[in-house]
């Protein structure tokens, strides 16, 4: 496990270390999805992989009867 101690900065601002960053290939631009479970802040990077990203949402395996529709939905909700 990959490990660091930062510092919370003006603005309460946190720098993710350049050896966290490159192990889960983070750059400028990417988004980052952030959850809180407890008393721990979970950081994970989102794909903009659409086969990834369509995976997510309609699960695994693919059912085409069950998870057509699903899917439907989801992209009527992005645009």
């Amino acid at each position: 496990m990959l490990e660091e101690i930062v510092k919370v900065g003006k603005k309460n601002i946190v720098v993710i270390p350049s050896k966290i960053r490159k192990k889960v290939g983070i750059k400028e631009g990417d988004l980052l999805r952030i959850n809180v479970k407890g008393d721990k802040i979970l950081i994970e990077k989102l794909t903009s992989e659409p086969f990834s990203v369509l995976a997510d949402v309609i699960g695994e395996p693919y059912r085409e009867e069950v998870d057509e529709k699903r899917a439907e939905k989801w992209l009527k909700e992005a645009r």
